[in-house]
């Protein structure tokens, strides 16, 4: 039988991650190029040799999206499948309709082909949009089990945006780990609330290699949790699923793709920020996980909010910092740092669109809903360098850093700065204690 020719469609994530789970070995396919898109200077690589296995002795070309329906037409395309995460289906849809139209068929793989079965007993933590709480999420968890005296190693949704070879398998214990491994911002976002507190996490691009890494972790592993990104589904087989919502964005469970496949197939579904959310929007989300996970263990939480020195924030001109992968692909306008900000009276929230520079500029101009708040971007050195003189320029009183790491370890900021924390707190039962006991007796981990 003649190859087919295939196109992977994604953004340096879950594109590697069924090429290496379904496509590398499979003589009945020859990938031709992966596209990218959603992160910056991603495209105009290429996926390395080393890792695309003996069929790809030259690697594989990575191309910009915007070529796509070139790149059909020039290297004669049979499929194109879609692997990346965080996308309305009507965006999903309109992808769909230029490779159709193109002449190839457009494809979505699932769990059965690409999830890996690992020999401890995994718990995923996925959400149904970016920015929901997975992270707090995790965190809970975590802490719940070590109360057992086990050891949880984490692990995390790739980012791999520099050296695909070096980032390979990643393995992060110390705040000097990130440095090693030269993260952006959004990778440390996700891996020094962890490291701080302790926990191992892997993360890289090879999921197969970092399973068994986790596995067999040099301090010890009984349980593994995948720390998903964005509205991913797991790598990883779970034996408990767990699933966070944001009734700040009602519907929005049953609009994005694959959130709604986390949703589904989730254990817990779990109603997040409760405390800063209107009761309609959260009778919205509760109603929606009733119709389509009706068998899913319903838990609600709010996002308690803490800062280090509100002084800094009551009647002060105040710039906030948020998340900024919640902001952009998240679609959000707010974050905790802006809750902060309301609770405890802040004089003002500082536009910095009037300060921006470089490729903060561009930030704002694609993602218009964002005002009041200014992005984290720090995928490279140059943006990290425009967020730090943008943050410099705007003339405000105090910084807000609403992010879950430590802006002031990698940039200079000339204004008095206070971090904002947030933690998943439960309210009232069934809640994770009780879900986890069980969890653990299942698997005999005590």
């Amino acid at each position: 039988m003649k190859k087919k020719n295939v196109i992977i469609i994604g953004a340096a994530g879950r594109d590697f991650h069924n090429f290496n789970t379904y496509y590398r070995d499979n003589e009945a396919y020859n990938v031709v190029a992966f596209t990218a898109t959603q992160i910056p200077d991603i495209d105009g690589r290429e996926y390395p040799s080393e890792l695309a296995g003996e069929l790809y002795p030259e690697g594989i070309q990575i191309h910009s999206q915007d070529q796509l329906p070139e790149l059909i037409q020039e290297l004669q395309v049979d499929e194109c499948v879609f692997a990346y995460s965080d996308i309305g289906y009507e965006d999903v849809m309109s992808i769909g309709a230029i490779v159709n139209s193109a002449g190839a068929n457009f494809t979505l793989l699932g769990p059965k082909s690409t999830m890996i079965k690992s020999n401890k007993p995994v718990i995923s933590v996925c959400a149904v949009r970016t920015g929901t709480g997975k992270s707090q999420t995790s965190r809970k968890i975590i802490e719940t089990l070590l109360e057992y005296d086990l050891k949880v190693v984490a692990i995390r949704h790739p980012m791999p945006y520099g050296d695909l070879n070096a980032q390979r398998v990643q393995r992060f214990a110390t705040v000097e780990d990130l440095k090693k491994h030269n993260c952006t911002i959004e990778e440390m976002e996700e891996y020094e609330p962890h490291v701080t507190r302790g926990n191992i996490i892997y993360a890289g691009v090879d999921y197969a290699d970092i399973l068994a890494a986790a596995e067999n972790d040099p301090d010890g592993c009984d349980v593994i949790l995948w720390d998903g990104g964005n509205n991913d589904f797991s790598f990883y087989e779970p034996d408990l699923a767990v699933n966070v919502l944001d009734p700040h964005r009602p519907g929005h469970e049953l609009k994005y793709y694959p959130g709604e496949v986390c949703l589904r197939t989730a254990d817990v579904n779990i109603i997040n920020k409760i405390d800063s959310a209107t009761e309609e929007s959260i009778e919205i989300v509760e109603n929606n996980i009733k119709r389509v996970s009706p068998n899913s263990t319903i838990i609600k939480a709010d996002s308690k909010i803490t800062v280090d020195h509100p002084e800094l924030i009551v009647g002060k001109r105040v710039l906030v910092v948020e998340d900024g992968p919640t902001l952009t692909h998240g679609e959000m306008k707010i974050g905790a740092g802006t809750v902060a900000a309301e609770r405890l009276g802040a004089k003002e929230l500082v536009d910095a669109r009037p300060f921006a520079v470089g490729s903060l500029i561009e930030t704002f101009n694609k993602y218009g809903h964002i005002q009041n708040v200014l992005p984290a971007m720090g995928y490279g050195e140059q943006q990290l360098k425009d967020l730090e003189e943008t943050i410099n320029n705007t003339d405000c009183d105090a910084v807000i850093i609403g992010t879950p790491m430590d802006l002031t370890r990698i940039i200079s900021i000339n204004k008095p700065t206070t971090r904002v924390h947030y933690n998943l707190d439960e309210v009232g039962s069934p809640n994770l204690s009780g879900i986890l006991k069980d969890f653990i007796q299942k698997h005999k981990l005590v």
